[in-house]
C-alpha cells in the first residue's frame, strides 16, 4: 500500500503501478474507502466500502472488522464519517503511518495535530482524511491498510437467459404462425365453399313434386304375381291324432280298435287300471250305510236326488244271473244293493272301522324303539349355583329327543356320557365338553352338548362354577 519511489538524478517520480493507476480513466464522483486486514503477514480480508459509512473495529460481533484486542473498545470507529469526509480516529496504543497532503507522517507525530475526541470513557485522537490519503494502522497483532479508490462500476443485475425468461408467447415465431393461420383459413374456406349449398341455384319444390307425381302416374302397372295355394296339413294331422287317441270310457278292446296303430303294453296296462278303479268306485257307491254321494263326492249339496232316492228305497233286485252277476243271497226275497251275501258289495265301499274278524290280514304300522334318558344328580364345584338341579332336570326331555333321533339309525344303541359345563358370571354356559359316551353315536353326543350349552343357570357365587351332568340312555 506504500508508494515505491525511485531516485533518478536530483528528482523523484512515482512508481510504475501508481503511474498505471493514474493513467487509467477515473470514474467521476467521490472515491470510496478500501480497507484490508493483515494478520501474520497475510491479507485475510479486504473490503470496499461502497456506501460511505462508519468503519468500526473491536471484539464485538457488531463491528465491521472483528479484532481480539482487549485494549480496543467493543465497537471503535476507526474511520468515522464527519459530514461527507472521512476522519481517522486512533488510540494511545496504536501505531502506523499515514500519507496526507502534507506528507507521510506516523501516528505519534500526528497526536499534536489531532483533535481529541472521547468514546465513552476512552480518549482518542481524530485526523481528517482526504480522498488521496492512504496508510496503515497497527492494532496489536492486526494491521489495517486503507486507501481511497474510485468506485467500482455498478454490477449489472443478474438475469436469466432469454430462453428461460421468455414464456410461451415470447417463444412463438409469429411470422410462421400468421402464414400458417392464413393458409388454413384459405384452404378450409375453399372446402367449405365447395360443399355448401348457398351457391346452388334456387329450386322450385312445387314443380319438382308435380314432375315426380307425373312420372309415377306414367309408370306401367306391375304384372300380377301368382301365389301358389298351400295345403294346410296341420288340421288333418290334428284330427288324425285325435282319432288315434283312445277314449277313457271305452273298454280296452274298443280303444284298440279305434286307434289306427298298435298300443304299447304299458299304455294298455294303464288303461286297464283306470277302468278297474272306475268299477270299484261304482261298486262303492252302492253302500248301504249312508247316501250314495257320501262315497263319491266330498260335498252333499250336489243335486243327485234321483240317485239318493234309489239308494234309500226298499226296492231291490231278485235272484238271477243278470248279465252274469251272481249276488249269492239265500232265499227268494228282495235284495238291496250292497246287502247280499253276508256283506257282499257293502263290504267293498264301507268306510267304517273294520271288526276284529274282518281286520285279519290288514297292514299294521310297526312302531320303532323308544328310549329313555336318566339324568343323575348334578355335581357343582367352584361356586354354588342355586337352580342347578332344576335346570339339569329340565334338560331330560331334550336329552331323550336326541337319543330317539339316534335310535332311528341304530336301534341297539345305548350308553352313558358325562357333560362338564363351565358356568359364567351371569349364569350362561361358557363351554361344555363330553367325556365317556361309549356306545353312543357322535350325533347323539353333539346334540346333548348343544342342549347343555343352550341352558341358563342362576349366577354362581364367586363369579364362576363347574357343573358335571351324568346322563345314561337305555332303549325300551
Amino acid at each position: 500500500m506504500t508508494q515505491t519511489t525511485t531516485q533518478t538524478g536530483s528528482g523523484t517520480k512515482p512508481g510504475q503501478m501508481t503511474a498505471v493507476m493514474r493513467a487509467m480513466n477515473q470514474a467521476p464522483g467521490p472515491k470510496v474507502l478500501r480497507v484490508g486486514v493483515v494478520l501474520g503477514g497475510k491479507v485475510i480480508e479486504e473490503r470496499i466500502i461502497k456506501q460511505r459509512t462508519h468503519v468500526t473495529i473491536g471484539p464485538s460481533e457488531k463491528s465491521m472488522f472483528v479484532t481480539p484486542n482487549k485494549n480496543v473498545p467493543p465497537s471503535f470507529r476507526l474511520f468515522e464519517l464527519v459530514g461527507d469526509e472521512y476522519a481517522l480516529n486512533f488510540l494511545e496504543g496504536m501505531s502506523g503511518r499515514v500519507a496526507l497532503k502534507t506528507g507521510v507522517t506516523d501516528l505519534a507525530s500526528l497526536k499534536s495535530q489531532a483533535k481529541k475526541v472521547s468514546f465513552g470513557n476512552t480518549q482518542a485522537f481524530q485526523v481528517p482524511l482526504s480522498d488521496d490519503a492512504r496508510g496503515k494502522i497497527v492494532v496489536g497483532d492486526t494491521t489495517f491498510l486503507f486507501q481511497f479508490v474510485a468506485a467500482p462500476p455498478p454490477q449489472p443485475k443478474p438475469q436469466l437467459p432469454a430462453s428461460v425468461r421468455g414464456g410461451f408467447v415470447q417463444s412463438i415465431d409469429w411470422t410462421t404462425t400468421i402464414i400458417a393461420a392464413f393458409s388454413f383459413l384459405l384452404h378450409f374456406g375453399a372446402v367449405g365453399t365447395i360443399y355448401s349449398d348457398w351457391m346452388d341455384p334456387l329450386v322450385n319444390d312445387e314443380v319438382d313434386v308435380a314432375q315426380i307425381l307425373e312420372s309415377v302416374r306414367s309408370l306401367p302397372p306391375p304384372p300380377p304375381v301368382e301365389q301358389p295355394k298351400e295345403t294346410d296339413t296341420t288340421p288333418t294331422q290334428a284330427s288324425t291324432a285325435q282319432a288315434e287317441a283312445p277314449k277313457p270310457s271305452a273298454g280296452a278292446s274298443a280303444a284298440k280298435g279305434a286307434g289306427g296303430g298298435k298300443i304299447s303294453d304299458a299304455r294298455a296296462s294303464a288303461i286297464a287300471n283306470e277302468l278297474a278303479q272306475l268299477d270299484m268306485q261304482m261298486l262303492g257307491a252302492l253302500n248301504a250305510s249312508g247316501n250314495a254321494t257320501a262315497g263319491v263326492l266330498d260335498r252333499g249339496d250336489v243335486p243327485l236326488g234321483l240317485l239318493d232316492n234309489a239308494a234309500a228305497s226298499g226296492a231291490g233286485a231278485g235272484l238271477g244271473g243278470i248279465a252274469g252277476l251272481n249276488l249269492g243271497a239265500a232265499g227268494g226275497g228282495t235284495v238291496r244293493p250292497g246287502a247280499a251275501g253276508g256283506g257282499g258289495l257293502a263290504s267293498i265301499g264301507d268306510t267304517q272301522a273294520a271288526t276284529a274278524a274282518s281286520a285279519q290280514g290288514a297292514v299294521k304300522t310297526v312302531k320303532g324303539p323308544t328310549g329313555s334318558a336318566n339324568v343323575g344328580g348334578a355335581a357343582v364345584s367352584g361356586g354354588n349355583v342355586a337352580n342347578a338341579s332344576s335346570v339339569v332336570a329340565g334338560m331330560a326331555a331334550g336329552f331323550r329327543r336326541c337319543y330317539n333321533r339316534g335310535l332311528q339309525s341304530d336301534p341297539t344303541m345305548k350308553g352313558s356320557v358325562r357333560i362338564t359345563a363351565k358356568i359364567g358370571p351371569n349364569g350362561e354356559v361358557l363351554s361344555a365338553s363330553p367325556s365317556g359316551g361309549g356306545g353312543l353315536s357322535g350325533e347323539v353326543i353333539s346334540c346333548v352338548v348343544a342342549r347343555v350349552q343352550s341352558a341358563q343357570f342362576a349366577p354362581p357365587e364367586g363369579g364362576g362354577a363347574t357343573v358335571v351332568i351324568p346322563v345314561s340312555f337305555v332303549s325300551q
